[in-house]
C-alpha cells in the first residue's frame, strides 16, 4: 500500500512540475526594464521554434492591426495565439512569435518569414514591440499599427558580401555591399520617423582579440559613412565594433585555412538596430 501511495505521490509531483515549467516558461532572454523596454532585445533561434511543427504561423492582419501597448496577454493571445517558443504564459516579461507573410515580389517562394518578440511591463502589460527578419538580412518586417514606445527593427548583413576579405575602408566597399546599402537605406526609409541606427560590426575569431575588434570597428564606421551619404544623418547613426563576440557559427579548427574561412562566415556581419519614432505600417 506505501509503494501505492508513493507511486501516486510521484505521478502529482511530476504534473505540478510539468505544469509549473509550461506556465512559467524559460527564463527571459532579453534584459526587461519595469517599465517594459529594453535597450538590447535577445531573440531565440528560429530554429527552436515549437508552434505548428516550426513553420510558425501566417498571422491574422486585421488582429495585428489591434496589437497595441498597455493590452493584456489575455488579450494578446485571443490576436495572435500562444507564444511559440516555450515562454510561458505566466511570470514571463516577453514572448517570441514567428510569422509568415505572403509577399509577391520578396521571400522564399513570395513568403517573408519574421521574428516577433513582446515585452511586457512589471504588471505584465505589454509595451514595446520588436521584429527581425529571417533568411533575408535586408527583408523588411512590418507589424500592423502596434503602438509601442519603441518600434524597433533589426537587420543583419553578412560582411562577406560587403567587404573584400579583411578590409574596411571605403575603396573596399564592393558593388554588391553598395548595393544591399542602398536597399537598406530604402528599407529603412519606410520605418517613418528614425530616432536612431546602432550599427555593429562583428568579425570571426582569426587573428588577435584586438584586431578583431578594430576590424569590427572600423567596419562599422565605413558603413555609417555610406549611409550618410545616401541621406541617412550622421547625427542618428553610431558605429561600434565587437569583434569576435557573438559568434553564431562554431567550426573545427583543424580544417584547412580556406575551409575555416567560409566556415566562419556567418560571424562576420555587420548589424543594424533601428529605433524609428512612428507606428510600424501593415505587412504587404
Amino acid at each position: 500500500m506505501m509503494m501505492k501511495y508513493s507511486t501516486s505521490k510521484s505521478v502529482v509531483v511530476a504534473t505540478v512540475l510539468a505544469a509549473s515549467l509550461f506556465l512559467g516558461g524559460c527564463s527571459s532572454l532579453s534584459n526587461v526594464a519595469a517599465d517594459g523596454t529594453t535597450d538590447n532585445p535577445v531573440f531565440p533561434e528560429p530554429g527552436r521554434v515549437t508552434f505548428n511543427d516550426g513553420q510558425g504561423t501566417f498571422p491574422n492582419r486585421s488582429s495585428l492591426n489591434e496589437v497595441k501597448a498597455g493590452m493584456t496577454k489575455d488579450q494578446l493571445y485571443y490576436l495572435l495565439g500562444r507564444p511559440h517558443f516555450r515562454e510561458g504564459f505566466f511570470g514571463v516579461r516577453e514572448w517570441d512569435y514567428l510569422f509568415n507573410f505572403h509577399t509577391s515580389k520578396n521571400g522564399k517562394n513570395s513568403v517573408t518569414t519574421c521574428q516577433f518578440k513582446v515585452l511586457f511591463d512589471k504588471d505584465h502589460r505589454a509595451q514595446s514591440f520588436f521584429m527581425r527578419p529571417v533568411g533575408e538580412p535586408n527583408a523588411l518586417c512590418r507589424l500592423g499599427h502596434a503602438q509601442s514606445k519603441r518600434a524597433v527593427q533589426q537587420f543583419d548583413l553578412a560582411a562577406d558580401g560587403v567587404f573584400a576579405f579583411d578590409k574596411s575602408d571605403l575603396k573596399n566597399l564592393t558593388a554588391s555591399g553598395k548595393e544591399k546599402l542602398q536597399n537598406l537605406a530604402r528599407n529603412i526609409a519606410q520605418l517613418g520617423a528614425i530616432e536612431s541606427i546602432e550599427i555593429t560590426g562583428y568579425t570571426d575569431p582569426l587573428g588577435s582579440e584586438s584586431y578583431n575588434r578594430s576590424l569590427s570597428q572600423r567596419r562599422a564606421s565605413t558603413v555609417r559613412q555610406y549611409l550618410g551619404t545616401l541621406g541617412i544623418p550622421l547625427s542618428i547613426m553610431s558605429a561600434q565594433g565587437a569583434g569576435e563576440t557573438t559568434a553564431f557559427a562554431q567550426c573545427d579548427k583543424s580544417m584547412s585555412r580556406t575551409a575555416l574561412i567560409s566556415c566562419l562566415s556567418p560571424n562576420r556581419r555587420v548589424t543594424f538596430k533601428v529605433v524609428s519614432a512612428a507606428n510600424l505600417p501593415s505587412a504587404r
